[in-house]
């Protein structure tokens, strides 16, 4: 049963299945694109982030605080810039799964984050 945000996705061009999906980006007959930010704000709720950030900054901290400086720095680090970069990459890493992933492919389009345009240059 299609969410509300399905629907009214839908409701401007109609999402194919996932096999005619990975079978229009692989022939380039599709043009797919997912909003950085939303792609960066959905990830980060899937993967649970702020869960795995903010250990591994408590660690470092107190690393840092009971004598090990480099490697509480180097485990802040680790916590500080893996889901930023995670983030960046948000939308490369969604396309990827949802290429190869049904389930994803669904979510992506539940969610609404899937914009769908056909190939102009063909």
């Amino acid at each position: 049963m299609p969410g509300p945000r399905r629907a009214a996705a839908e409701g401007s061009a109609a999402a194919p299945d996932h096999s005619q999906f990975v079978a229009a980006y692989r022939d380039a007959t599709l043009r797919v694109s997912i909003p950085p930010q939303a792609a960066a704000e959905f990830l980060s709720r899937r993967l649970l982030l702020p869960f795995f950030m903010m250990p591994l900054l408590g660690a470092g901290v107190g690393l840092a605080l009971i004598g090990w400086f480099v490697t509480g720095l180097l485990v802040f680090l680790v916590g500080f810039v893996v889901p930023r970069l995670i983030k960046r990459n948000a939308a490369k890493i969604l396309l990827f799964q949802a290429l190869y992933d049904e389930g994803v492919y669904r979510d992506l389009l539940d969610a609404g984050l899937l914009q769908f345009e056909p190939r102009q240059d063909r």
